[in-house]
């Protein structure tokens, strides 16, 4: 059996992040399946008694320690691997800063927009994409003038609040009917970066249920 386990699905950015955090500092990790759409198995009581009460995806598994939320996931990998890390309290606060801002603001739109748009049993809401689109384009537009002037988003290295932006941001733009990377170009090239570094590799590779079959 694999070091640590990752209870995840394909389709799910925020599972993604730390598919790819693991990938990133080389650990030996395997993906457990979660089907989430044809089953709904993290709605079911023995996901939520025996896997994550609260009922998502990710899960992460090493011995006898179980984490869920995937900034949770992140900074503890980055501590235990001492990658990624964010250096002194100042960085780490920032750190932070930006994974909350990504969490409500940008991917934590983008989430929600892209199911609606392409995995819920019913077509979303008009108004209701307009909203969270809207939401999403313009917390982009805050990271695109963000990384204007600096590599990456705390400044010359990557940290893990670079692979939490990076959570929903690499699907492709079919699935949003716009696309991201045109729309923001210092994102665009901030992400190119990200696909650089050893170990990378998109959520359609690293996890399974792709393609996705309801």
């Amino acid at each position: 059996m694999a070091e640590y386990r990752l209870y995840c699905f394909a389709q799910s950015g925020n599972a993604y992040r730390v598919a790819l955090m693991l990938e990133l500092i080389g650990a030996d990790w395997e993906p457990v399946f979660v089907d989430f759409f044809a089953k709904g198995e993290t709605r079911t009581p023995e996901y939520r008694s025996e896997i994550n009460e609260m009922g998502e995806v990710p899960v992460l598994r090493h011995g006898d320690r179980t984490l869920t939320q995937s900034s949770v996931c992140l900074t503890w990998l980055a501590r235990r691997s001492g990658q990624y890390l964010p250096q002194g309290e100042d960085e780490e606060l920032e750190a932070w800063r930006w994974m909350v801002f990504d969490n409500q603001k940008v991917n934590g739109m983008l989430g929600p927009y892209r199911f609606l748009r392409n995995f819920a049993p019913k077509a979303g809401d008009p108004a209701v994409l307009a909203f969270l689109r809207g939401r999403a384009e313009a917390a982009l537009t805050v990271v695109d003038k963000r990384l204007a002037d600096r590599p990456f988003l705390l400044g010359e290295r990557p940290t893990i609040a670079d692979v939490s932006m990076t959570a929903y941001l690499y699907y492709p733009a079919e699935e949003y009917g716009f696309d991201i990377a045109a729309q923001n170009p210092h994102v665009a090239a901030w992400l190119e970066r990200m696909k650089a570094l050893p170990g990378w590799a998109h959520p359609y590779d690293l996890m399974p249920g792709h393609p996705f079959k309801r």
